[in-house]
């Protein structure tokens, strides 16, 4: 029989291990995403900083007035999104107004309940298409880098691939930590300066460009609710925890509106490793539990410092050695997503189509790819079903 202590000090160390994994097995993905819509590396490093405060507040916050292992993250299908994305007319700063309003949309779910059902009613073949597409081209990157950067890439590769056949929780984090060896190997850890690792928030004015809110906001919303709190929701009620979420996702939304200004895209309740702090791994008795769930938040919150250093040796890395580290991060979810996507047999057609635009990497009208695949499924969806109707 567990002891009261020995099981509490399980529990502070499962939620460790759920933080450092959140952390480390997604942060690449962040980096990348902000940069490709225009983030330099201070803004980057500033995203970085904030994500990692505010999700971490939030999970201490409602883990512990709850007393439910309530996690929070960023949005890494978002980051994914934002990667695939241009950079909008206007450039960062049209792109953190994108930001603005994809987390008042988000607060909205948890102020205005019919609007949060509303969202769970997107034809899940679509949401999950768009996602897959978005995803594709990441995944793509680290066999594409292998090519031209042999030497770094493989080793991270088959860290990757040995870890994922013994011990898959580990297997994005050995591969961060067969990255930090390349990089040390390439010198790059001997260039960074002592002031370059002190985190600076970066304050950014919000412009409000119609094209970034089309293209950016919109996708960013939709993929965030749909892949992350709606199935964060979800990972908690198949542990028996059904607390009312309206202040969660309130919270959530809302300081993802307050901290765009600040580089930072979304933060949402955290889906895949909310099992980790809500499971019966993290405490035998599941009214503990939510012990794991402020470890966890204590844990992003001491990441946050540590962003500048992060994000300027990520700079200095390899080329293609950060795109390698998010690539294999996602394909756990891309496989997910092609699978829900292409799993219904009556949508199977529109979910392919959806997958192949969003891949596409087409602009048009200054609008990206992810979100002419929402409306190509969508248009695809209509014209069967209107078929249908006129035939039956």
């Amino acid at each position: 029989m567990t002891s009261p202590s020995a099981g509490t000090t399980h529990a502070v160390l499962a939620g460790v291990i759920c933080g450092f994994v959140g952390f480390t097995s997604s942060f690449a993905v962040v980096l990348t995403g902000v940069r490709a819509v225009g983030a330099s590396a201070d803004q980057a490093a500033s995203a970085l900083l904030v994500l990692c405060l505010t999700m971490g507040l939030g999970t201490v916050l409602f883990s512990w007035r709850l007393r439910v292992p309530i996690t929070m993250a960023w949005s890494t299908p978002g980051a994914a999104l934002l990667a695939t994305a241009a950079v909008p007319h206007g450039g960062f700063a049209a792109a953190v107004g994108a930001f603005v309003v994809c987390g008042v949309l988000l607060a909205s779910c948890g102020f205005i309940r019919p609007l949060g059902v509303l969202v769970s009613r997107i034809p899940p073949t679509l949401a999950n298409g768009m996602l897959a597409g978005v995803l594709l081209t990441l995944c793509a990157a680290p066999f594409l880098a292998v090519v031209d950067e042999p030497a770094a890439i493989t080793p991270v590769m088959v860290t990757w691939l040995a870890l994922m056949a013994l011990a898959r929780r580990w297997a994005v984090p050995g591969a961060l930590v067969a990255a930090i060896v390349v990089m040390a190997v390439n010198g790059v850890f001997a260039s960074t300066s002592a002031d370059a690792a002190t985190p600076v928030l970066t304050v950014v004015t919000p412009t409000f460009d119609a094209g970034a809110q089309v293209a950016i906001a919109v996708p960013l919303f939709i993929v965030t609710m749909t892949s992350q709190n709606i199935p964060g929701i979800a990972v908690l009620a198949s542990f028996g925890y059904r607390p009312d979420m309206r202040a969660p996702l309130a919270y959530a939304g809302t300081a993802s509106a307050v901290g765009a200004v600040g580089g930072g895209h979304a933060i949402n309740l955290a889906a895949i490793s909310a099992a980790l702090a809500a499971g019966p791994e993290a405490h035998p008795d599941p009214d503990r539990r939510w012990i794991a769930g402020v470890s966890c938040g204590f844990t992003y919150l001491a990441f946050g410092p540590l962003s500048a250093l992060v994000t300027d040796l990520a700079t200095a890395a390899p080329d293609g050695l950060v795109e390698t580290i998010a690539g294999l991060a996602l394909l756990g979810t891309l496989a997910g997503a092609a699978s829900a996507a292409l799993g219904d047999n009556e949508h199977r057609e529109a979910g392919a189509l959806t997958i192949v635009v969003a891949a596409s990497g087409m602009t048009i009208a200054g609008i990206g790819a992810a979100f002419w695949g929402l409306v190509a499924g969508a248009a695809y969806l209509l014209v069967m079903h209107s078929v249908a109707r006129r035939r039956g």
